[in-house]
């Protein structure tokens, strides 16, 4: 059975943040996979299924641990790095527009960002003017992401994805959490 293909001006996106990376996803419109909250959460148990709700769009790896770290603790504040607002522009093909009369009635008419953060979700939909949602649905597609992300990025193992992960955790919390060896 062949997905139902989706106009790219209607089209969802899911937003992923990686110790590796950003990620953009695109939902696969299917009828009876990804329709309902229900059948996105059997549908995350298995690769195969999974696949038939989403597939990659696009990549963008950090360049170094510093720029990850950097990265991340935007993300963290709900705050749009200009790494994450030019990777979003160039991918979804938006950017902020001047209003004209006519913006009500054209207001659904572009693509939609899935992302679980709703005070960055805030930020993207103030910065870049696209519909932003973040519900139930959206922190499904995520868990199946976060579990089969290895498998959308070629030369990316399992192992990698956790050294990575790993690596930035401890980076991130150095970071948050000043920690002085002298006091009690």
């Amino acid at each position: 059975e062949q997905p139902i293909q989706v106009p790219p001006a209607m089209a969802t996106f899911i937003l992923f943040e990686s110790a590796s990376g950003y990620g953009l996803f695109e939902m696969i419109q299917s009828e009876d996979i990804g329709s309902s909250l229900d059948e996105v959460r059997k549908s995350v148990l298995e690769l195969n299924r999974f696949s038939k709700i989403v597939k990659l769009k696009a990549f963008m790896p950090f360049t170094s641990a510093e720029n990850a770290l950097e990265n991340i603790n935007a993300i963290t504040e709900g705050e749009m790095t200009p790494l994450l607002k030019e990777f979003l522009e160039q991918n979804l093909k938006t950017g902020k527009k001047k209003k004209s009369k006519d913006d009500k009635k054209k207001k659904n008419k572009g693509p939609k960002l899935m992302v679980v953060d709703k005070k960055l979700g805030n930020m993207i939909k103030e910065v870049l003017d696209i519909k932003v949602i973040s519900n139930e649905k959206a922190e499904e597609l995520l868990r199946g992401i976060r579990l089969f992300f290895h498998n959308f990025i070629d030369k990316l193992g399992p192992e990698d994805v956790h050294q990575t992960q790993l690596a930035l955790s401890h980076s991130y919390s150095r970071c948050k959490v000043k920690f002085n060896v002298h006091k009690v």
